[in-house]
Order: structure tokens, then sequence, then C-alpha cells
């Protein structure tokens, strides 16, 4: 269930990856090199857009050369390793002033910040990429991949490509005990110019497979994907969803009204609980980009805080991730006083995975729309992912604090960094990290943990017609404690 996220920096849902739905390579080498750095950011994008200079920037990690030209009337991205340079999946149309439009209307600014610096911006993200001046576009960039045996990509030139990628940019392999230099000498000998593609994509699907990451998946066309996820996981298929729609409604036992295109569901309890599930963070309107998902989503929020709910039950429980802005919209409209949501930083260096850019604040700052700042419980499980677990963990320097009840989350967090293989496959995989603040603990390969465990959408629950989460959820809020749980 990972959305995708918007602007090629994507907030996976994993619904969408696994329900059906990213310079000519130096053949054999795959185990030293140098790219360049990221740097996250905070909360919301620059509001008046200047015009930047046509050139070629070069982003602050994520691998990336972004070129402005045209007067700020178009912009293209490349994606770069120590041993490959190709044209990367964004491409969008400017007005001149630094803001630019990609072919699904979603939208991106880029600022300048300083000499030969600027900001780029994605909309409905709550980071942003520091950009430096580079020199002129590389020719390899634009050159293409020489073919190979039969006029196809030459498959050792594409699994280098896959292989550095993820050696650059990857930060999670210690936690997940993979020897990421052992999987390419294992791997790489197998791979010739004979390989087929059906080869070649199994090859790939079991180097990643191990990484049990929710944010790592292989597309080769429409109908070909593989997608990872956290090895206790069963992932939802749509007689599974229908099936915890159904177990909810009867245990909330009273309508649901819903928004959103049913991302959104509120009900006032019997005992005077209002009830919140959210099942997604995108695609919140049928039209019209961040600025309409929300507006969307301040309807039904003005709607449930209307209610003056006694206490209030956020259900993420099967959350399949979109936007972090809306989910900190949210935590907005549940505090009356400012606090940081959590910490992002991106990996920069390319030879060592513990080094990262310098960690941005992410903020929440009370809204100025009706707030709610009662006590509130959050129903979490193994498939709360992505946004879903940020909103979780935007919650948490909340004060009074949610009592957080359920399953530990899935544990992935970062946005998704989109790649193009020579052959034309798409890949992607995490590079970032969301720390919380003070002791900057990361809650990536494990998930947020719950302060009360119950059993989360178990064929026990559903055969009994029980949902302990809730149950718990309700006893607490009658009884609240001053600090949260």
């Amino acid at each position: 269930m990972t959305e995708h996220r918007r602007g090629r920096r994507r907030r996976p849902s994993v619904t969408a990856l696994l329900l059906g739905t990213t310079v000519v390579l130096a053949t054999g080498v795959y185990g030293s090199g140098t790219v360049a750095g990221a740097s996250p950011a905070g909360s919301r994008p620059p509001t008046a857009p200047t015009r930047v200079p046509d050139g070629v920037w070069r982003t602050d990690g994520y691998g990336m050369l972004v070129s402005v030209e045209g007067g700020g009337r178009r912009l293209r991205t490349y994606d770069t390793t120590a041993v490959s340079c190709l044209p990367g999946l964004l491409e969008a149309k400017g007005n001149g002033s630094g803001r630019f439009t990609d072919a699904r209307d979603e939208g991106l600014t880029i600022a300048p910040t300083g000499p030969g610096r600027a900001r780029l911006s994605y909309d409905g993200s709550v980071g942003h990429v520091t950009l430096r001046r580079a020199g002129a576009l590389p020719a390899d960039c634009t050159a293409g991949p020489k073919p190979g045996e039969g006029g196809r990509p030459d498959p050792r030139r594409v699994f280098d490509v896959f292989w550095r990628t993820y050696a650059e940019n990857y930060p999670f392999f210690k936690a997940h005990g993979v020897d990421w230099k052992a999987v390419g000498d294992r791997f790489r000998p197998r791979v010739t110019a004979h390989t087929t593609d059906d080869e070649l994509f199994d090859v790939f699907r079991r180097m990643i497979e191990p990484l049990h990451d929710g944010h790592t998946y292989l597309a080769a066309g429409k109908d070909k994907r593989f997608g990872g996820h956290r090895a206790d996981t069963t992932m939802p298929t749509p007689e599974s969803m229908a099936r915890m729609d159904k177990a909810v409604a009867e245990a909330v036992g009273v309508p649901l009204r819903t928004w959103a295109q049913g991302a959104l569901s509120y009900a006032d309890l019997p005992d005077g609980t209002g009830y919140l599930r959210i099942t997604r963070f995108t695609r919140f309107a049928a039209k019209g980009g961040p600025k309409a998902d929300e507006a969307e989503l301040d309807r039904a929020l003005d709607h449930v805080l209307a209610r003056s709910p006694r206490g209030l039950i956020l259900d993420v429980r099967f959350n399949g991730g979109g936007s972090d802005r809306l989910g900190i919209r949210i935590a907005e409209r549940l505090t009356d006083r400012p606090y940081t949501a959590y910490l992002k930083h991106a990996r920069n260096d390319p030879d060592d995975p513990r080094k990262f850019t310098p960690a941005v604040p992410v903020k929440v700052t009370p809204s100025g729309s009706p707030r709610y700042t009662g006590p509130v419980a959050v129903l979490t499980g193994r498939l709360t992912i992505s946004a879903g677990e940020t909103f979780t963990q935007a919650l948490m320097g909340r004060s009074p604090a949610p009592a957080r009840i359920g399953e530990n989350t899935q544990g992935a967090f970062s946005d998704i960094l989109e790649r193009r293989l020579p052959n034309g496959w798409t890949f992607g995989l995490p590079n970032e990290e969301f720390m919380r603040p003070g002791d900057r603990r990361t809650y990536d390969v494990t998930g947020i943990p719950p302060v009360v465990r119950t059993p989360v959408f178990t064929e026990e629950e559903f055969a009994a017609h029980r949902d302990s989460a809730l149950k718990q959820a309700r006893q607490l809020l009658a009884h609240p404690s001053p600090s949260g749980t």
C-alpha cells in the first residue's frame, strides 16, 4: 500500500504498487564512485517564487541533475551515479517565475537562496531539495545507452545502474543485515549479454526482496512489478480490504459519513467519542492537486471538530500513505502550541551509508481554523505505512500525547527515490530518515511501536467479531491520563 508521493520524490502507496498498481555504463563496475548530496526541508514551500536562471543544477543528495531551459519554461531531471547519467522521470513546464507543472498537473517550485544556490520544493511534500549551480550538462546524459545484442541495452549495463543506485543512496543495509557488495558479487556474474528480460527481472527481485522494505519496488511495464514489504506483513488484496472495511463498520456500530472519495470517514460514537478513519493521504479530491486535497480535508475536519467530541480516535491501521503535508495539516488542527513533528535528512555520501545531510525540522504550527486539543487515541498496525507513519510520528510531540494502540507500523518513512533504467524499467528505493526530535531516534525498519499492544485485523478478531484496538481506545478515552498513554 504505498501511494506514490508527488514530484518524482514519491510517497508510495502499497495499494497502488501491489494491486496493479523508477552516460553509458562501464560494464562490470559496481564497487566505488561518488555522487552528490541532499537536504530535506521544513513543512512549507516558498510562497513567492523568484525566477531562477537557466542552466544545470545539481541536487545536494538524491543523485540528480536539474536542467532549467527556455527562460524558466522547461525543466528536466537526470539521474546520476558514478557510472551513469540517464534522463529522469520528471519533465515539467514553467511560467518563467520559478513555478513548474508536470504532465499530471503536479506542481513544484524552484527559488534562489543565494549565489549559485536554490531550493526545489514539491507541492504536497514537507521537504525540499537544495540545488547548487553546476556546469554544462554532461554529454553522456543525453547520449542514451549504447545498444547491446539485438539492439536492446546490454543487461550488464542495466544491472550496473540498478546496483549502483542502491549502493549510493540506500541507508538501511546494516539495519536489514544485508551486505550489498556481496549481493553484487553474487548476482553480477549471472548477468550476460544474453540474459532475457524475465531472467533480469528475477535477478533484481532476488536482490532487493531480502531487504523487506515497503519502499522498494521494480516495474517492468504495467503488469510486471514487484514491491517489498516487511517479512511479517501480508499485503492487502481487494478481498481483504473489503473484509477490514466490514469489520470496522460493525465495530463502530453507527453510520459513518465519508469525504475525500472515501479516504476519510467519521462517526459520533454513542459514548460521545469521535471516530475518524483515514485510509490514505492522497487523492482526496478528484482533481485540482494538493490544494484541492487540502480543501477537502479541511471540509471534513470542520465537520468533525464542530461535533466537539469528548475524545477523538484516529484510525490509521489501514493507511497506504500519500502526502506528508496532509498529515501535518491534521496535526495543526489538534494542537494549540507549535512543536517539531520530526527531523528529516537524506543520505548524501555514495561511499558511506552513515553520512547524511544536516537534519531539518518539520514543524507543526497551530492552525487558524477551529482546533481540537482534547484527548486523542491513534490506532496503528503493520498496514500503517509511509505517510500514515509520519502522521503518527507527527502526533507524538502533541500535548497531551496520544494513546497509541494496536501494532507496530510498517517502518517505511522515506520518500521514494524513483529511477529509470537504461532498458526503460522503473524502480524505487528510500534514501531518507525521519527522526524523533531530541534523541534522533528513527523508526525505520521496525516501525513505531504502540504503547498499548492489541491484535489488529487478525483471523481471531474477525471470527469473534471483535475489534480489540477500538475497544481499548474507547476505554482509555473514557479515563484519559493528563500526559497521554
